[in-house]
């Protein structure tokens, strides 16, 4: 048996060790939003978070994810949801559950990315080439995410800078 933390809650399965875990999560767990895509973890439509980051599944093997904190589609709680369905993101559809996976990862360590930024980034393939309006998607929730407060800068003075000793004709530091 393998113990994994998903969605914030321990389960076990029983998998050979070098199982990919997109298939335990669908096969065992019944957690079909992940979607098996290619198998070789190029078009992301497998994307989950792993321990935050967003990782392929179909490349992962189960004993891998022993002991890290799982994300899927199924427990993801992000505005690039609400966004995806106010920008009317998804065409067919296949692959925006890894492709909001990818945002969401994306959006938690870069609040306010550039289109160069998701363009960088968002390497999840879409067939139906909805990448504009991925974008979109993805700069609507950036919208919503509160930045972090920037400090005030401060009213008092800086203090005086100590005067470095200087050597005397000597070569000794003066007092």
């Amino acid at each position: 048996m393998i113990e994994l933390n998903i969605n914030g809650r321990d389960v076990q399965v029983d998998a050979e060790p070098d199982t990919p875990l997109l298939w335990v999560l669908r096969e065992q767990l019944g957690m079909t939003g992940t979607k098996f895509g290619c198998g070789i973890g190029m078009c992301g439509a497998c994307t989950i978070h792993f321990a935050g980051t967003a990782v392929r599944s179909c490349t992962l093997p189960v004993a891998g994810a022993v002991g890290i904190p799982i994300t899927t589609i199924e427990g993801l709680d992000s505005p690039v949801q609400g966004a995806w369905i106010a920008e009317q993101v998804p065409q067919c559809g296949y692959c925006q559950s890894g492709q909001i996976m990818a945002a969401a990862a994306m959006l938690a360590q870069n609040p306010r990315p550039t289109d160069a930024d998701i363009d960088a980034q968002m390497t999840n393939l879409c067939r139906c080439a909805t990448y504009d309006r991925i974008r979109k998607g993805i700069k609507a929730a950036a919208a919503t995410i509160p930045l972090p407060p920037t400090p005030e800068p401060s009213l008092e003075p800086a203090p005086e800078p100590v005067p470095e000793e200087q050597p005397t004709e000597s070569g000794e530091a003066s007092q």
